[in-house]
């Protein structure tokens, strides 16, 4: 049995309490294909889509500080365009559409052991989010279909 790479998972899995936007929606650098004088963008290479990012807050209350930002990459051909803010908070609420989780190891902690020392590394297991698109509680970001004209 193979087990996906990338993870399809509901909003309200990742997010249960809610998630807030605290950026701007902005693109992905692609380093690699990147110079000093000409930022490329990042594309996905499944989709072909233009990567975008913005970073949300995650309102679950048990959420460590170094938990409670998360990034989520969004797939999309132009700039994504979060909902509006209703005004009932200061950040604009969100939920994510056709989200996956890519699971990868940060081992960003790890040091070369020192001279005469054991290693220890600080590596721990961490999700990667991306989604299709985002839109308001309660709306879907997706286009309903155009109602029919035929009598029932």
């Amino acid at each position: 049995m193979a087990i996906a790479r990338k993870l399809k998972i509901a909003h309200d899995d990742v997010f249960p309490h809610g998630a807030y936007l605290v950026s701007e929606v902005a693109p992905v650098i692609d380093f690699d294909r990147s110079t000093k004088d000409n930022k490329v963008q990042q594309v996905d290479k499944d989709t072909g889509l233009l990567v975008w990012s913005v970073d949300v807050l995650d309102a679950d209350p048990e959420a460590t500080k170094k938990n409670r930002t998360v990034t989520v990459k969004l797939l999309a051909k132009v700039q994504p365009v979060p909902p509006a803010n209703d005004g009932s908070a200061p950040f604009t609420r969100v939920v994510f559409e056709g989200l996956t989780a890519t699971p990868w190891v940060d081992s960003s902690r790890c040091r070369p052991p020192e001279p005469g020392k054991s290693h220890r590394c600080g590596a721990q297991s961490a999700w990667s989010y991306r989604a299709d698109g985002m839109s308001a509680p309660g709306k879907s970001g997706q286009t309903p279909p155009a109602p029919s004209n035929k009598a029932a």
